[in-house]
Order: C-alpha cells, then sequence, then structure tokens
C-alpha cells in the first residue's frame, strides 16, 4: 500500500472508530510508529483528524455534528469558512477550477504548493511543475500523471530553473497554469527581486489560461525584474483584504479578479 492509500485509510478509520493509537496503526499498516506519526501530522495539517498523544482522533466538529463525511467532501462555502489563512482560501478556489482530463501547470512559490496539496486529493489530471516540494506531494497520488521538468536547484524557493527547465516545457499545451508573486500590480504585472524568472513567461506561453494566486500583501509591491505582463493574466485569485484601489486598478483590464 502506497502512503496516499494509506493515509486516506487511516482517516478512514478515524473516522469510524472516533480514534485509533499509532500502535495499532502500526501493526495494522506494517510500517514503522515513525511513519504512522508522520501521516498522523499530515493529516492533521489538512484538517482530517485531531492528534493526541499516542494516537489520533475524529475532528471535534465531526464528533459534534455527528458527520461522516471528509473534509473534501464539504462545500466549497463550508472549506473557505474552516480556511482562516488566506493563501489556503486561494488554493481551494484555485483548485476548483481544475476538471478531470486537465493538464495543469505548477509554478514554484508557496501558493502554488497549497494548490498541490488540494489537487493530489483528485485524480484524472496531469501537473506540470517544477515546484519540488508541490512534486513530492502530488507523487502521492499514482491517479495523477507527473511531470517534472528537470534543471538546476535554486534553493531558496526549492524549485528547477535553467536552460534544461525550458527545454522540458517545449511543445507542452496545458489547460492552466497557476503561479505566484511576489509583487503584482495593474500596470506592470507580477514583478519579483529574484533573477532568472523566464521559466514563468515559457509557462505561461504553454497554457490556455494564466491563473495568478496570490494574498493581498502582494499587491503594490513592485519588483525590479519582470516575471508577467497584465495581458498574459488571465485571472486572479486573491483574498478580500485587497485595497479598492488595487481592485479599481484592475478592473480596468482584461483580468478576471476572483475574491476569497
Amino acid at each position: 500500500m502506497n502512503t496516499y492509500d494509506r493515509r486516506n485509510k487511516i482517516t478512514e478509520l478515524v473516522n469510524e472508530q472516533d480514534s485509533v493509537e499509532v500502535t495499532y496503526l502500526s501493526n495494522r499498516f506494517g510500517v514503522s510508529e515513525v511513519t504512522i506519526r508522520s501521516d498522523l501530522s499530515f493529516l492533521e495539517q489538512k484538517g482530517e483528524l485531531e492528534r493526541f498523544h499516542g494516537g489520533a482522533a475524529k475532528r471535534k466538529e465531526i464528533r459534534n455534528d455527528g458527520l461522516n463525511k471528509q473534509q473534501d467532501e464539504m462545500v466549497l462555502e463550508e472549506r473557505y469558512l474552516q480556511a482562516t489563512d488566506p493563501k489556503k482560501r486561494i488554493a481551494l478556489a484555485a483548485a476548483e477550477m481544475v476538471k478531470p482530463g486537465d493538464t495543469v501547470i505548477l509554478d514554484s512559490g508557496s501558493t502554488t504548493m497549497l494548490l498541490a496539496e488540494e489537487l493530489v486529493k483528485s485524480g484524472g489530471i496531469t501537473v506540470i511543475t517544477n515546484n519540488l516540494p508541490a512534486a513530492f506531494v502530488l507523487s502521492e497520488n499514482p491517479d495523477i500523471t507527473l511531470v517534472v521538468c528537470g534543471g538546476t536547484v535554486r534553493h531558496k524557493t526549492r524549485s528547477l530553473h535553467g536552460n534544461i527547465t525550458e527545454y522540458a516545457l517545449q511543445g507542452i499545451v496545458a489547460n492552466l497554469m497557476f503561479v505566484g508573486a511576489d509583487g503584482l500590480d495593474a500596470a506592470n504585472g507580477i514583478t519579483t527581486f529574484n533573477e532568472g524568472y523566464s521559466i514563468s513567461g515559457i509557462m505561461a506561453d504553454a497554457a490556455q489560461r494564466v491563473v495568478v494566486v496570490t494574498d493581498s500583501t502582494k499587491f503594490g509591491r513592485r519588483g525590479y525584474n519582470l516575471v508577467l505582463p497584465m495581458e498574459k493574466i488571465d485571472a486572479i485569485i486573491t483574498d478580500t483584504d485587497i485595497s479598492e484601489e488595487a481592485q479599481q486598478a484592475l478592473k480596468q483590464t482584461s483580468t478576471d479578479l476572483i475574491l476569497v
């Protein structure tokens, strides 16, 4: 049993039995207690269960309400309410755009990493990425066709860049590209304070629709390197704390603004 299937089964057992112990799970799946603790930590971060010393229990709100559905079965509005972190809400909204059979390109960044954690729950899609943490998460689902671009590792962002990465994208046609932002404004588009982000432009050229996923703190910041101009951006997903001034500026462009 692979990691993805084991973690799904652990969630099922917790919901069925209300609580389970690490020792029981270790014997049940034939893996070490260290591995089980890692599984429980991952599942707790995703809101699937609550850990206690020596085991895990069903989430409190599920125990109180008598519900047996998992978080990924909730309607989108309920999931937004649970996601207090703006980046998490943005990732949830972005995941809703992805349909079975789609080919998706994920650029580097923390929000695209959160998006990967949502996409791994589904299957029947192809994901192309230079984002190493996102690739690691997505590799847990065998129903996802995962394509990792080669290249040189940029340690600051744990992503792949350079000629090899760019060559890997030649001839690619994707439905969607998701890209984060260091800085974003309606006049210039996405900018960064780092060097060597030509890969983002190549990814955008390969996608039918380019979607920026970024929290409201990035608006008005302007780096000295252009990543993507506004004319290459089809939609922006951000949180409701975006200023009225930034909203009005974006409304003057052809880019769709989605607030969550």
